[in-house]
């Protein structure tokens, strides 16, 4: 297992970095703009005069795709078994300033007529508030994970979105 060191750099984003086995040292700078910068160098403990030093600038799309290149993490994986149940969405919604929840509390989605539903979290920054009450405000830049099927997800974003409850879908049956 590979000892990942975590550093906030404030203003900025955070670093996680890890040794390599051959003495390099191999790191991510999450920036709060999106963007991470992938960086490699040498450990300058080995008595060169100059570590070497790479730097690459990567978007959010561009970062996802490398990590899904190198395999993916752990934590990536457990999610992908999860979204293989049958019925079982689990999604992120980012609050914006034009956002009907945007200043407002959570509400009880189950009193709004969406039933089967689970807000697990509200990540505010690097906290996560998990299990929050109906009272509990949210703000723009806050990410509420839910999970429940594909259809409710869809429309207690759609409702988070524009204040509005949108009418359920009714599926004809097979055959009908």
């Amino acid at each position: 297992m590979v000892d990942v060191h975590r550093v906030k750099l404030p203003g900025v984003g955070v670093l996680h970095s890890f040794y390599t086995d051959d003495g390099g040292k191999c790191g991510v700078i999450t920036h709060r703009s999106g963007h991470s910068d992938l960086i490699s160098f040498a450990d300058v403990s080995d008595g060169a005069d100059r570590a070497q030093k790479v730097s690459l600038r990567l978007s959010e799309d561009e970062a996802h795709t490398l990590a899904e290149l190198l395999g993916g993490t752990r934590i990536t994986e457990g999610l992908s078994k999860l979204d293989e149940i049958p019925g079982l969405s689990i999604d992120w919604f980012s609050v914006d300033y034009e956002d009907a929840i945007a200043g407002k509390p959570l509400g009880d989605l189950a009193a709004a007529g969406i039933i089967g539903l689970t807000v697990v979290a509200v990540v505010r920054g690097d906290s996560a508030n998990p299990a929050p009450s109906g009272d509990f405000v949210v703000f723009p830049g806050d990410t509420i994970v839910v999970a429940g099927s594909p259809e409710k997800v869809a429309r207690a974003f759609a409702y988070y979105r524009s204040g509005v409850l949108a009418a359920a879908s009714v599926e004809a049956p097979p055959g009908g």
